[in-house]
């Protein structure tokens, strides 16, 4: 490829990194990075002439042989100092002067500068709050809390994504009655590996009721690759907002990808001595994955009280009390009318998810953000610290059933 050919910016097209080189071989390797992170980057030689030149793009990337014509440049954050060799205590010297935050030599950073090309182009923000839903037991209806969560976190002004990541449940976008929009469903991203760009991910989904919906085609592939979930719930997590995962109770490889990038796990259980058994079973599996789970307990029709309290069935799990999901009659007409669950905003299903989001609000759980954000995952397992808020008491009939999220119910 020669310099006429290589993809640079204009001049007028702004969002890529700067790169200062004069090295052929160099360059190319770095044009190709930019590619692969979806990036445009400028080119020059040595310090631009402008100063707002030097300044704005998101990153600057500065070869070893152009460093030293560099002096003068004002200190500015994203400078990324490449070379043939990392280790050599001239490069290191150079990258001092510059106030390079990090010395790299490829092939060896290629990784690492990718994924940081890629995080300047799309932002940086706080991650998605990210959320997943499990049944206890069979018809417990998780995919229904699932969506009634996203639908509340959509109407009250939150960056929404919707993943179904159950390939048996019958399909997310069925339940929310889109199932003929047109967008991509989890089988064009099953040769996803490494990084997925936030922003082309969402753009590519079908957009059902104000937010994103990830969910599954007609077809007989019912199988997520592990890798493939890594980097799509990555990718998720990076856009902001709020990410509301639909899990089966099984946990395989790729279950585990996705729990690995939850926040918060809610277990939905009906309010019967059958159904805790069958969830205590459920719990055992996701949190050896998962240190924050919490139970929701889900009324039953005709029960009235009858049922087992929501309390006894969090000591019973020995779990933390997100709360109770009180039947909600007329509810399955309305999904057979394509209503989407939690669209009646005063029923039991949208009361509990709009205390729930109050309650994440409150605690400084709930990222929010409108950008992408750098990082790919919260740092789960059973030994991660709880998020802030955990363990806060409720604020009365604000809450479902005087039920708080949070509230604790046997072991927290």
């Amino acid at each position: 490829m020669t310099p006429s050919e290589r993809p640079v910016q204009t001049g007028e097209e702004r969002g890529g990194p700067l790169i200062i080189t004069e090295d052929e071989r160099l360059l190319d390797d770095l044009l190709r990075l930019c590619a692969a992170a979806g990036a445009l980057p400028e080119v020059a030689h040595g310090l631009p002439a402008r100063k707002g030149d030097w300044e704005a793009p998101p990153l600057v990337i500065v070869g070893a042989d152009c460093a030293p014509r560099m002096r003068g440049a004002g200190r500015r954050a994203g400078v990324i100092l490449t070379g043939q060799d990392a280790d050599d205590p001239a490069v290191l010297r150079l990258a001092v002067a510059l106030g390079a935050e990090r010395v790299l030599a490829l092939p060896d950073g290629e990784r690492w500068l990718a994924d940081r090309i890629a995080d300047a182009v799309e932002g940086v923000g706080p991650p998605a709050l990210t959320v997943g839903v499990i049944g206890g037991c069979g018809g417990a209806g998780a995919s229904t809390l699932s969506g009634a969560l996203a639908v509340t976190a959509a109407r009250t002004g939150r960056r929404t994504l919707l993943v179904d990541g159950d390939p048996l449940g019958g399909g997310l976008d069925v339940l929310l009655g889109g199932e003929k929009e047109k967008g991509l469903r989890w089988p064009a991203f099953a040769e996803s590996r490494g990084r997925v760009a936030c922003g082309a991910l969402a753009e590519s989904l079908p957009r059902l009721h104000s937010f994103r919906v990830l969910s599954w085609d007609r077809g007989s592939d019912v199988t997520i690759p592990p890798a493939a979930m890594r980097a799509v719930m990555a990718a998720a997590r990076r856009r902001g907002g709020v990410v509301v995962v639909d899990l089966p109770r099984r946990v395989d490889a790729a279950v585990t990808e996705a729990l690995a990038q939850v926040d918060m796990g809610l277990l939905l259980v009906p309010t019967e001595l059958r159904a805790v058994a069958a969830a205590q079973r459920v719990a055992a599996g996701v949190q050896k994955v998962l240190g924050d789970l919490r139970v929701v307990a889900r009324g039953a029709p005709g029960r009235h009280g009858h049922g087992l309290p929501p309390d006894e069935i969090a000591r019973l799990m020995e779990l933390p009390l997100a709360g109770e999901v009180p039947w909600e009659a007329g509810l399955l007409a309305d999904l057979s009318r394509g209503v989407p669950p939690g669209a009646q905003v005063r029923g039991p299903l949208a009361r509990f998810c709009t205390a729930f989001w109050e309650r994440m609000t409150e605690s400084g759980a709930d990222g929010g953000g409108p950008a992408c954000a750098t990082g790919t995952g919260p740092g789960s397992g059973p030994g991660r610290s709880a998020r802030p808020g955990d363990g806060a008491t409720g604020r009365g009939d604000a809450l479902v059933a005087s039920r708080a999220v949070g509230r604790g119910g046997g072991r927290g």
